[in-house]
């Protein structure tokens, strides 16, 4: 018999519904990679589990499949992958994927619910092989890799799940609709009314966090009654197989077709992305990218409703500070972590031109970008610490990047990049953050472009007020995920506050101690806000979930004797 996994997940379903409307802090995955909380061989089993797939065809079995697309993926730590997977054409993925369609679609939102969450489950109990195909995809460090690609990732698809699901359960399955009327007994009515998905899902995922990005879309897709074809990047293609993988297993044990999740992976002489995208039987889809591929799909995938995370110039203003080494501490680790590889780094660090005050004394805008190179060697002096900070270098564009930014500022370099050695990975790419001293007149071509990596820029404006009013033109033009101010003054603050309210820019104010600008809180905050052209969606809310189903009602009159009527 097919297994009920709503029964076994009924009280997790209901605790994260309950802790989405809170707001405050929960999550039901470890996010510690400790024995204590997976068992003391979990760590090794893992690890193994992720050695046993490289070199050779991944096990997806049962899986559709026209051939074989050849290994694509090469650790950002110096060895190949050397993993295939199974072929499907765009045209075929949809057709197989819209023949599974219809019972899932047939399943209550309670049931669909239960199997996602046991999926999370399962992906959870998986961690550490996640992990480290997480790391060796795009270069993260292994703690980042287990946290932001194994726990944190499943709290984000939890966080979907219990959004569909409350969404669909809003209005009651069926309902006694019973109007007076003057003579005669009333006028009675029998509806119902049925959640009903919009249709094939395709979720085109990124190199540098393929599971933290795309969950959300997978598991709000599929609660809301979708199968899902799911397009990895070529560089990161295991994490998702493995995600794919553990998905059919639960489908199939819950009695449903496995087909309803789909890997996509492309070859490597191939753009499969803009043709699923633009099928006439695709309904959704959701991208994480750059700016220029979300903006084609806006514009072109028309028949298709779109859910994009795409580029911005994350920006800090800097007014006063109470705590000036912590501001730098805490500003030094959102650049480095992950070698500035994440779309909440900041970029654009705007300065009054002529200084600052702090608890340490006045700092002028040169002052601070040295301030900041110390802060960034201390913090990065030690090799092993260094290492689990900033992981490699996700692909050769990122290294170009930075090597151009090196080579047009070359007089104003505040702080320049330096290459590592890997402790673990001696073949591994690992360079420092580099820091340019610009100016907000003279150099805006430079800073309203993004620099995705280890780059960044102190910039020195005219006053605060020229900051805030820099934060909100480039915001509003470029888009931002992440803005941040540090201000003693009350006055400043509310200006700021007001400025990201009309940018439509989430705001972190006075971040000093162990929460960085460039982390996000399933549950607690929100991840882009669909208010600038960052992102036209958000990770989570109700919008995310609710244009992946519409809601069909069918009425009858009541039969007398149970409308009341004699």
């Amino acid at each position: 018999m097919p297994t009920d996994f709503h029964a076994r997940h009924a009280d997790l379903l209901q605790q994260a519904v309950q802790r989405a409307a809170d707001r405050g802090y929960w999550t039901p995955y470890p996010e510690t990679p400790s024995t204590s909380a997976y068992g003391a061989e979990a760590p090794q089993q893992g690890e193994a589990a992720f050695r046993a797939l490289l070199g050779r065809p991944f096990p997806l079995e049962g899986h559709p499949s026209a051939g074989t697309v050849p290994a694509t993926e090469f650790s950002p730590y110096g060895f190949p992958l050397d993993v295939s997977y199974p072929y499907l054409a765009p045209d075929t993925a949809v057709a197989t994927a819209k023949a599974a369609a219809a019972q899932w679609r047939a399943a209550s939102p309670d049931t669909r619910a239960g199997v996602a969450a046991e999926v999370l489950a399962r992906l959870n109990a998986a961690s550490f092989e996640i992990a480290h195909a997480v790391q060796h995809t795009t270069g993260q460090p292994f703690v980042m890799a287990f946290q932001a690609g194994g726990p944190h990732a499943q709290d984000r698809g939890l966080e979907a799940v219990a959004y569909a699901w409350y969404e669909q359960k809003r209005h009651p399955a069926s309902a006694r609709w019973s109007k007076p009327q003057r003579r005669g007994g009333p006028l009675a009515m029998d509806k119902t009314f049925t959640p009903v998905g919009r249709g094939v899902a395709v979720l085109i995922a990124c190199n540098t966090f393929p599971t933290w990005n795309g969950y959300p879309g997978l598991f709000a897709s599929l609660v809301t009654g979708n199968p899902v074809i799911v397009k990895p990047h070529r560089r990161a293609v295991l994490p998702l197989a493995i995600t794919v993988r553990i998905a059919r297993e639960v489908l199939a044990e819950a009695g449903f077709d496995p087909d309803v999740v789909l890997l996509a992976a492309q070859r490597p002489d191939e753009r499969t992305a803009t043709v699923l995208a633009t099928h006439p039987d695709v309904r959704i889809v959701d991208f994480t990218g750059s700016s220029e591929f979300g903006d084609w799909l806006e514009t072109n995938a028309r028949q298709a409703a779109v859910h994009t995370e795409k580029a911005g110039l994350n920006t800090v203003v800097v007014d006063s500070t109470d705590d000036y080494t912590g501001l730098l501490r805490n500003l030094a680790f959102s650049l480095a972590l992950y070698s500035g590889q994440m779309c909440t780094t900041p970029q654009n660090i705007l300065v009054p031109r002529e200084g600052f005050t702090t608890d340490e004394g006045p700092r002028t805008a040169d002052e601070f970008a040295a301030d900041l190179g110390i802060a960034l060697d201390k913090l990065l002096g030690d090799p092993v610490r260094a290492a689990g900070t900033l992981g490699a270098i996700v692909n050769e564009g990122v290294v170009n990047r930075l090597d151009e930014a090196a080579t047009v500022h070359s007089g104003r370099i505040a702080h320049p990049s330096r290459e590592l050695a890997h402790p673990e990975h001696p073949d591994a790419v690992v360079r420092t953050p580099l820091v340019a001293r610009l100016d907000a007149g003279a150099d805006e071509k430079t800073y309203t472009s993004e620099w995705f990596g280890p780059v960044s820029f102190v910039i020195g404006t005219d006053s605060t007020a020229h900051g805030l009013r820099l934060l909100h033109e480039t915001v509003r033009q470029y888009g931002a995920l992440t803005a941040s101010v540090y201000t003693t003054d009350d006055d400043v603050l509310k200006a700021a506050r007001e400025t990201a309210l009309d940018a439509g820019v989430h705001l972190s104010e006075n971040l000093t101690g162990a929460v960085f600008v460039n982390q996000s809180a399933a549950f607690s905050d929100f991840h882009g806000t669909a208010a600038n052209p960052a992102a036209n969606a958000a990770l989570t809310d109700p919008a995310f979930v609710t244009g992946r189903f519409s809601l069909v009602q069918s009425r009858r009159h009541a039969l007398e004797e149970e409308s009341g009527r004699v």
